[in-house]
């Protein structure tokens, strides 16, 4: 019985060291910081600026809003020149307004984070591929995002080799 353990037990180290050279093989591995290759590439900054023109009138209207609700409430502060009907016009006004200002700002932010999901996500699909080509390209075994690597060496940062392959790849229009 100890002799057949014996037998196993050296069948097995045998069979690890023969395997040895095979998981000794280095994988080529590369470093990118995802998130600051997508918003550095051309089309993502030209798309954020689309974005702020697109969303401004409705900006400056909430900024409106706000500038005549604090109006409104200056004068409801001092109400001793104003009557009682006055006061009560004053503030139907401030709740028709705020409640005007709820809604458009919820309405903003739906529709500017819709956008930039949309925007985003179509990007980050692109950025994908071509990280994927890069990798091909150079025979990266591996390309690691750096929010999931606690150390890594500068000279695997892809990150800009992957802005400037996006950019030409994709074009900002």
């Amino acid at each position: 019985m100890i002799t057949r353990t014996i037998t196993r037990a050296v069948a097995i180290g045998v069979f690890l060291l023969a395997g040895t050279p095979f998981a000794s093989a280095q994988s080529k591995i590369a470093i990118v910081k995802f998130q600051e290759a997508l918003l550095g590439t051309a089309e993502i900054k030209k798309d954020q600026g689309s974005l702020q023109q697109k969303y401004k009138p409705r900006q400056d209207e909430i900024e409106r809003l706000n500038k005549e609700l604090q109006d409104i409430n200056a004068r409801l502060g001092d109400p001793s020149k104003l009557s009682q009907v006055g006061i009560a016009e004053l503030q139907s006004q401030g709740q028709r307004k705020q409640t005007r200002l709820t809604r458009l700002n919820q309405d903003i932010e739906e529709d500017f984070n819709r956008d930039r999901q949309e925007i985003l996500s179509r990007a980050s699909q692109r950025m994908n591929d071509v990280i994927k080509k890069i990798a091909e390209e150079k025979g990266f075994d591996v390309v690691l995002d750096v929010t999931s690597t606690l150390f890594s060496k500068a000279a695997l940062d892809i990150t800009t080799e992957v802005t400037t392959a996006y950019d030409k790849a994709h074009p900002a229009k």
